[in-house]
């Protein structure tokens, strides 16, 4: 009997709506929505209401106005204080970089223990304290500690490892390393070697194979893993205040000596969202320069083509 009913009147229409309709698509975007909400109720939270709170108290306190911005333009300490923040975090990534970057290749062309071991050596820093490793410098870089007294066995030293900006560097780097290796080597990893194969099949040189080959598709790992470390380099504190010099403070210091030691709160929020335009405006010239990058090796392919 169901059979014969389902023969004559035909197959069952599917319960809701179908996908390819405009009820289906509605149900896609309100599904996608509820998914999203959550992470975008956090971001509000998070980031957003602090970042506007802060942009507030910087014309708000004391009194409503721009005097607050006229005191950080008018200051040469202030611009200093910038400019050296920025340069110190393009060392640090500079360095982190020229570390990871032979690191993360050997990761790729090693074989599965090897690469295993590795990448734990890149883990372990994120299995112990920022805290912990700070201080550890501390014990490492005094004037007689471990790295001067080993130097000493060499008639070197004793160098100046801390209370500057090499003891900065050194610690940065050694937190942010991990930051610019996995980057790197997940882009590393998805490279065809046998591309650079044919390139020497062909003629190549190894080292011209390797910088005109690898080198490109490898590009954007390094471009992540650059803006991963500039990017926190600029708002570090802690390695900064333990390693460096009241003389020679970053911004994170600047802005904690405003607000906890001056109470100027409008200041410490001066400087914050300063540091934030200048993050903006460095990361819209590396787009920029990354497109000009990109139109310029279309050009050269269509020519190299022609």
């Amino acid at each position: 009997m169901t059979a014969l009913l389902e023969s004559s009147v035909g197959p069952a229409a599917p319960a809701g709506p179908t996908p390819g309709t405009a009820a289906g698509r509605r149900g896609r975007g309100w599904t996608v929505f509820l998914l999203l909400l959550p992470a975008a109720l956090l971001v509000v939270a998070m980031f957003s209401y602090p970042l506007l709170v802060a942009a507030w108290r910087s014309f708000a306190y004391p009194e409503l106005g721009t005097q607050n911005y006229a005191w950080f333009f008018d200051g040469a300490t202030n611009i200093g204080v910038l400019l050296r923040t920025v340069w110190v975090a393009f060392l640090t990534t500079v360095i982190c970089l020229a570390f990871a970057y032979p690191y993360a290749y050997l990761m790729v062309i090693s074989g599965r223990r090897l690469k295993t071991l590795l990448l734990v050596l890149v883990m372990v820093p994120f299995w112990t304290s920022l805290m912990i490793r700070t201080f550890a410098w501390i014990i490492l870089l005094q004037d007689n500690g471990l790295v001067n007294e080993g130097l000493g066995l060499f008639g070197i030293g004793p160098l100046p490892l801390m209370r500057n900006t090499t003891g900065v560097l050194i610690g940065m780097v050694q937190v942010l390393l991990p930051f610019m290796v996995l980057p790197l080597y997940n882009a590393m990893a998805g490279v065809d070697m046998r591309l650079m194969q044919a390139a020497t099949s062909l003629g190549a040189r190894p080292s011209t194979a390797f910088l005109k080959v690898f080198v490109p598709l490898a590009m954007p790992g390094v471009l992540s893993g650059s803006l991963l470390v500039f990017i926190q380099a600029l708002g570090f504190y802690i390695t900064p205040a333990l390693l460096g010099s009241p003389t020679e403070m970053l911004v994170s210091q600047y802005i904690y000596a405003q607000v906890n030691g001056q109470l100027q709160w409008g200041r410490g929020s001066v400087l914050g969202v300063v540091l934030l335009v200048t993050v903006l405006v460095l990361l819209a010239a590396a787009a920029a320069l990354g497109r000009a990058g990109r139109r310029r090796q279309g050009a050269t392919a269509k020519r190299e083509a022609a």
